[in-house]
């Protein structure tokens, strides 16, 4: 009856406890009204797809994201690190339930006869100094949260968790845009590659005709010289493209999670034409960005360890039993006499610690100012990240378009140098310089290209891609 009386008051001392330390309140972030560079898209709050990707209407790439998705190494580590969390929310939730354990044992012991003895009155014998003595007892213990230490506990161990989950969306996005950033890469420098391989077949069209012109006698073996010279630039044009051809390859092999020896991307010279992007509002980046969501939950984690540390200066309860069965020796071991029990409740208060207590405070206060300003930081990076984003797909889109007018200006310039050089009114550098200016515009518009797509990319990740 005692026992159960205990408990009741234990009970009622949890249900009417409180939790030290400050709430949790979510800081004021000035935020702007709008993009600087967004124009007409920054008033549009339109969600973007889950699977961004698929603005981009390309199967390929498709199947690329779902293997990436699948099999990405650093994606599994991450999922196996929010497992961690959550098992170890579970270990702070134990600490709301009274423990119960079991404890068998069997000992010798040997006396001191010296010591022993010294006690007895004189002319009594000492009794047997040696024997065995049998345990079978169950210990139990339960703290009551009087000060809402464990709730704390729980409270930041669940802010672990949420915060290795935004982790998890984090890396799902940076894999996602790596995946498509060096799609599209892999992509401009096939369309580059085409490019200098026509420009190759005409070069060495042209040095057949200087060569047979020499040996007629209507041009110079400087002509030749020159014609081969190009040749053989664009040959090491052609080998440069394929190199950084294979390391894009390669790399996407490794984001999907496949061996790069295994791994093959069909060649395709057609880029996408970029996707109109939803700019949203600034303030859509608090809940769309999972690496600032992470940083959220880092001040919560924080703000817990400060109510855990604050907790500390309280004393604290606890009740505490054992039962169970004692003897020495074996005989006697399962009558009534050999039962035991002890059962009560403790308190623990803390009167000198050498100053640990308020150091550790002062700790968990500092660290949550840490926080607070990386979830700042965060904002901001977030912020530049998509103003940056926005400047690029502005400039890469005049970029192209004046690039577009200069390979038809281009295209006409070389076709009146060859014009002039038929008729013996220019030399024929001026038609190798023609031909040179037309292939570096085609290059220049098929980098521009990719890098129009790779910045669509870059703002969906920096808009924090798809989100619910």
């Amino acid at each position: 009856m005692n026992y159960f009386r205990i408990i009741c008051f234990a009970t009622s001392l949890t249900c009417v406890s409180c939790s030290v330390g400050p709430n949790f309140k979510l800081p004021e972030v000035l935020m702007p009204s709008k993009w600087k560079n967004g124009g007409k898209t920054s008033t549009a709050d339109i969600p973007i797809p889950g699977e961004w990707w698929k603005l981009f209407g390309s199967a390929e790439l498709n199947r690329l994201e779902e293997r990436a998705m699948e099999n990405n190494l650093q994606l599994r580590s991450a999922l196996a690190r929010v497992e961690t969390a959550r098992a170890l929310v579970g270990v702070q939730q134990a600490a709301w339930f009274p423990y119960l354990n079991m404890r068998d044992a069997m000992q010798y012991e040997r006396l001191s006869q010296s010591s022993f003895g010294a006690n007895l009155p004189a002319g009594i014998s000492l009794p047997n100094t040696q024997r065995r003595r049998f345990q079978n007892l169950l210990d139990e213990g339960w703290e009551i949260d009087l000060w809402g230490r464990v709730r704390r506990s729980v409270e930041g161990s669940k802010a672990a968790q949420f915060g290795a989950m935004e982790r998890v969306s984090a890396q799902r996005l940076t894999i996602a845009s790596e995946v498509a950033r060096l799609f599209f890469l892999a992509h401009s420098l096939d369309r580059q590659a085409d490019v200098v391989i026509g420009t190759q077949t005409w070069r060495e069209e042209a040095l057949k005709l200087q060569e047979s012109r020499f040996k007629g006698g209507l041009a110079n073996e400087m002509d030749v010289a020159r014609a081969r010279t190009e040749l053989e630039i664009a040959h090491s044009d052609l080998a440069a493209l394929q190199r950084q051809r294979g390391n894009a390859e390669n790399a996407l092999a490794v984001i999907c999670g496949e061996i790069p020896s295994n791994f093959r991307l069909a060649k395709n010279s057609h880029l996408p034409h970029p996707p109109k992007v939803p700019g949203g509002l600034p303030s859509t980046l608090l809940q769309r960005r999972p690496d600032i969501r992470s940083a959220e939950q880092g001040m919560r984690e924080a703000n817990a360890k400060i109510g855990v540390a604050a907790a500390s200066f309280y004393p604290a309860f606890s009740i505490n039993g054992s039962g169970g069965l004692e003897s020495v020796g074996p005989r006697n071991f399962y009558d009534q006499r050999s039962r035991i029990m002890t059962i009560g409740p403790s308190m623990t208060l803390p009167i000198f610690q050498g100053g640990k207590l308020k150091a550790n405070l002062r700790s968990a206060k500092a660290g949550y100012d840490e926080t607070l300003a990386n979830y700042r930081q965060a904002i901001l990076v977030a912020l530049q990240e998509v103003e940056d984003s926005m400047i690029d797909a502005s400039a890469y889109a005049k970029q192209a378009s004046a690039l577009n007018a200069a390979i038809a200006a281009a295209h006409e310039t070389q076709r009146l140098a060859k014009l002039r050089y038929d008729k013996g009114l220019a030399s024929y550098f001026e038609v190798v310089d023609a031909n040179r200016t037309l292939l570096n515009t085609q290059l220049l518009a098929a980098q521009v290209e990719g890098q129009r797509l790779i910045a669509s990319v870059a703002m969906l990740k920096a808009l924090g891609g798809g989100w619910q």
